[in-house]
């Protein structure tokens, strides 16, 4: 009875209950005494916020990941990581080619779903180029941080902190091991261009979404040959990062960039654009940014990153297809053009839907949180937009927030990571057709 309940759930639905399930034995396994270093067990509600920032790859912590956290407990954390990044469904795809097994039309549809392509062909040869893919990038960015870190540690641990990062930073999961040294995250290498240009590229990379890996793989540098969807997201990630690195870098020069030489400024404004998209990793003090500093970084958090990569947001093209249809509104044209393209009529409703959901969200978390805890609004209101968004940073006041504000964030993070509005459509899968339309009758807009 129960695996034909489980077998006629929707793809979403599962989805859906294979994160929880991952949280529940990542929460589970947090707890024992053996993943702490005092070798205490650790209480449930620290467990469980961890194991849902893991899973969901977003980087929240109520305690210090190096200091309370053993390498046992760092490693479960790391593979919460992995599997959330990529998703579990993916890794699944990836046994099962592994062990040659025929991979049935409804894991191609749950792979399809997990991450978010549009066509049912060559699903397989996308799994493989996600997972070799991740495997070489990945890779890379472990030799090249493992040689930075290596001035300051030995070679074991210089290893080790290569490899975490390099898979915390291209899943956009945004948790860090710098406590140990007593550093806000990257604080301690701000000053190191290789360190800071590695971890943006992974980032990058890692929310740039599968679908335009394969674009690009196909196409190479040919713009005019690539689809819509990758000419969307390339211009929009393109405009998002140069744009916000300008602002960043005239907003903070005078502030948090004040001790920074030109080369190292414009190098940290950067990667303060790049980071909210959503990586959760910080360079300077967040918690110092100018209020002008701290909007936009919540405004590049709730956009984040693209459709299908391991970043979380409304996604670029969200944003680009809402602005695109504004002009289009504005100038009375026919449709949403853009690149000799017009868009398709469910392109609208669905990023209006996505805006609108993710946006209540945030707004409903934060209200509440400000009626719970006497902190900053602003605070409140990044820290809110962080967890819908899977990013990870924060103003310093997660550890502050009470076991109610906690489970607040945690909602946010689940429904942030399995894609709010795609939770709350699980639902009601099957689609209500009016036999009957009621009269239409106009209202005044605007």
């Amino acid at each position: 009875m129960i695996k034909k309940r489980i077998r006629n759930f929707s793809r979403m639905r599962m989805i859906a209950l294979g994160f929880l399930i991952m949280i529940i034995i990542g929460t589970l396994l947090l707890m024992l005494p053996v993943s702490s270093k005092d070798r205490q067990w650790t209480d449930f509600l620290t467990a469980l916020f961890t194991a849902v920032s893991a899973s969901c790859v977003t980087g929240l912590s109520v305690v210090n990941t190096s200091l309370y956290w053993s390498y046992f407990g760092q490693i479960v954390i790391l593979i919460l990581i992995q599997i959330g990044g990529l998703g579990f469904i993916t890794i699944g795809f990836g046994f099962s080619l592994m062990l040659q097994r025929r991979i049935s039309l409804r894991q191609r549809g749950m792979l399809k779903e997990s991450v978010n392509v549009l066509d049912d062909a060559g699903l397989v040869r996308l799994a493989r180029l996600i997972l070799k893919g991740t495997a070489l990038i990945e890779g890379a960015g472990a030799i090249i941080l493992t040689c930075c870190f290596l001035t300051d540690m030995k070679i074991g641990k210089a290893l080790y902190y290569g490899i975490f990062h390099s898979i915390s930073a291209f899943c956009n999961a945004g948790f860090d091991l710098m406590g140990v040294f007593g550093y806000s995250s990257f604080t301690g290498y701000n000053n190191n261009p290789v360190v800071i240009i590695t971890l943006i590229l992974l980032i990058l990379t890692g929310g740039l979404g599968f679908f335009v890996w394969a674009d690009l793989k196909k196409n190479r540098l040919h713009f005019k040959k690539f689809s819509l969807h990758t000419k969307l997201v390339i211009t929009v990630s393109a405009v998002l990062v140069f744009g916000g690195a300008a602002l960043f870098y005239f907003i903070e020069k005078d502030n948090t960039f004040a001790d920074m030489n030109t080369a190292q400024a414009i190098l940290n404004a950067l990667f303060c654009a790049v980071t909210p998209r959503t990586a959760g990793f910080n360079m300077v003090d967040t918690a110092s940014l100018s209020g002008a500093g701290k909007l936009l970084t919540i405004f590049l958090m709730f956009i984040g990153g693209c459709p299908g990569s391991t970043a979380g947001g409304i996604k670029v093209t969200t944003i680009a297809v809402l602005i695109l249809y504004m002009k289009s509104t504005l100038r009375r044209e026919d449709g949403v053009n853009i690149f000799k393209r017009r868009l398709t009529d469910e392109a609208v409703p669905k990023a209006t839907a996505v805006f609108s959901t993710n946006l209540l969200l945030a707004a409903a978390a934060a209200f509440i949180l400000s009626i719970l805890y006497s902190m900053d609004l602003t605070d409140i209101v990044f820290e809110a937009v962080s967890a819908i968004s899977t990013v990870g940073m924060s103003c310093g006041i997660t550890s502050d927030l009470g076991a109610g504000g906690l489970l607040i964030i945690a909602a946010l993070m689940y429904l942030g990571r399995v894609g709010s509005l795609s939770f709350a459509m699980s639902f009601t899968d099957k689609k209500k057709i009016a036999h009957v339309k009621l009269p239409g009758e106009h209202i005044n807009i605007g």
